[in-house]
């Protein structure tokens, strides 16, 4: 059940009020004092009605928020918990409480690289200890897929903040092809991830053109305050919206790519498209289907169409179909060998 903000702080200063027992609360006391309690949080007057105190009671008092709250009305007046031990920031958490909390911790931790995240650090430690300590230890039930050893990692947050604050990086990089590193004036846009590695996008010294390095091939990281920050209106949206992976070429490239899929392969492809411009345009009688993207021919889509072997025929265009049939022609003949 969604709340509102409001109604949770109506909630905790109603709570607060009937834990002190030294006043009677009357209906009234208690709409003053959320309309006090409101007009702090919000800095202006907000009508608190009588209608909406009551049923916040009566929220209160039911299990829909898990509260159960035992709010009692004596001398038909004044509102108090009839247990005077009672909190509603003391509820114990169910076990279904528990697997939520688990798993959440477990899904926050993928996190830990982002100095966004630091100060979470502490608390989902503590959420872990909690969950724990009232819990048998148990193994997850979410499995969230990422190598801790993938290099680079440790660049994650120097990188966020740069993009943050607008500051220029000086980075040393060496790709794959290169025998020697280099140094690179950066003005980093994004992060982008895809396939489990790490990307940051942006541009080269006083280039325009969009740049991509991967963060597994980045040496050396560090700030040039000297550099004035490159203003761009950049949109990660728009920039990848017609590329599978990171591979983006020029919008004129952008092809209407043809793929028959087998019908045992067709459900996957059907429940989980592979680019949102995948459009079904045949049901086949041996319910195979045909699909067309709209994207680039970039590395990633090839291997995206060789990683589903036999099961995927490239119908158009034909340079795609010769690229794919050659590739796989150069495989067969590899296993041919004795």
């Amino acid at each position: 059940m969604a709340i509102n903000k409001n109604a949770l702080i109506r909630y905790k200063t109603i709570d607060k009020c009937l834990q002190n027992r030294y006043r009677q609360w009357t209906l009234n006391d208690l709409i003053d004092a959320c309309s006090d309690a409101l007009y702090e949080y919000e800095g202006r007057e907000i009508n608190v009605s009588r209608r909406t105190v009551q049923l916040d009671i009566q929220m209160m008092r039911s299990d829909k928020l898990g509260y159960n709250a035992p709010i009692v009305v004596y001398d038909r007046k004044y509102y108090k918990y009839e247990d005077e031990e009672y909190s509603i920031t003391d509820i114990p958490l169910t076990e279904n409480d528990m697997n939520v909390l688990s798993e959440t911790v477990e899904m926050l931790k993928q996190f830990k690289d982002f100095s966004l995240f630091s100060e979470l650090g502490g608390i989902i430690q503590r959420l872990e200890d909690k969950v724990y300590t009232e819990k048998t230890h148990q193994t997850s039930i979410i499995h969230l897929d990422k190598n801790e050893n993938l290099r680079g990692l440790k660049h994650l947050d120097v990188l966020y903040q740069a993009i943050l604050k607008k500051i220029v990086l000086r980075i040393t990089y060496q790709s794959f092809k290169a025998r020697n590193p280099s140094e690179i004036i950066f003005h980093p846009f994004i992060l982008k991830e895809f396939n489990n590695r790490w990307f940051l996008i942006g541009v080269v010294g006083k280039k325009t053109k969009i740049s991509t390095f991967a963060l597994d091939r980045i040496l050396e990281v560090d700030y040039d305050l000297n550099i004035p920050f490159r203003e761009e209106n950049f949109n990660g949206d728009e920039y990848y919206k017609n590329t599978i992976g990171v591979t983006v070429l020029e919008e004129k490239h952008v092809q209407n790519i043809s793929l028959k899929i087998d019908k045992s392969n067709a459900p996957y492809v059907l429940t989980k498209p592979l680019h949102h411009s995948q459009e079904v345009v045949e049901q086949h009688e041996d319910r195979s289907i045909t699909i067309t993207l709209k994207v680039h021919i970039n590395f990633e889509l090839e291997r995206l169409i060789l990683g589903f072997g036999d099961s995927i025929e490239v119908i158009a265009p034909r340079l795609l179909r010769n690229r794919i049939q050659k590739k796989l022609q150069i495989a067969l003949q590899k296993y041919a060998k004795q």
